[in-house]
């Protein structure tokens, strides 16, 4: 939705959905968890980069959890021994790119470097890989899994 059109209660309810969210849920998690244990909030490239779309609430919320999951990582790794990430996935076909103006993919399919659209295998991987110990040196970092559309 354009910034213009927006209003408070609709901008609230992204930032409540997408943020504060993700912020409870973790804290709730960060009592309770074991050392080596791992956090990974999903982002997206949205809250990197924009991408044409009238989405500010939406990339505010989604920058502020890159901005959330770094400050966690830093409270929490050396002193709990949990490890806190994000993944920032790019353009998959979802429920919210459902919503999208007609011919909007395919358009943003001409930025994939990769030149295939994002598969859900694509993000379940790079999950695995971030809650395993092969990634217990890796910490308040945000895995970009886009095809390449940042670099665009």
């Amino acid at each position: 939705m354009p910034a213009s059109r927006e209003t408070p209660e609709q901008f609230r309810q992204v930032i409540d959905i997408n943020l504060n969210g993700s912020y409870w849920m973790a804290q709730a998690c960060g009592k309770v968890m074991r050392p080596g244990s791992s956090i990974i909030n999903i982002s997206s490239v949205l809250g990197l980069k924009p991408a044409g779309l009238p989405q500010a609430a939406y990339a505010a919320s989604k920058a502020g959890l890159i901005g959330l999951t770094r400050d966690l990582a830093q409270q929490w790794t050396g002193r709990k021994g949990i490890r806190v990430n994000a993944i920032a996935p790019g353009f998959f076909e979802s429920e919210m790119s459902g919503q999208y103006q007609p011919g909007y993919l395919e358009a943003m399919s001409t930025r994939i470097l990769t030149g295939q659209p994002g598969d859900p295998r694509h993000l379940a991987a790079t999950l695995v890989w971030l809650a395993s110990d092969a990634a217990s040196y890796v910490t308040g970092q945000t895995i970009v899994v886009d095809g390449g559309v940042t670099l665009t």
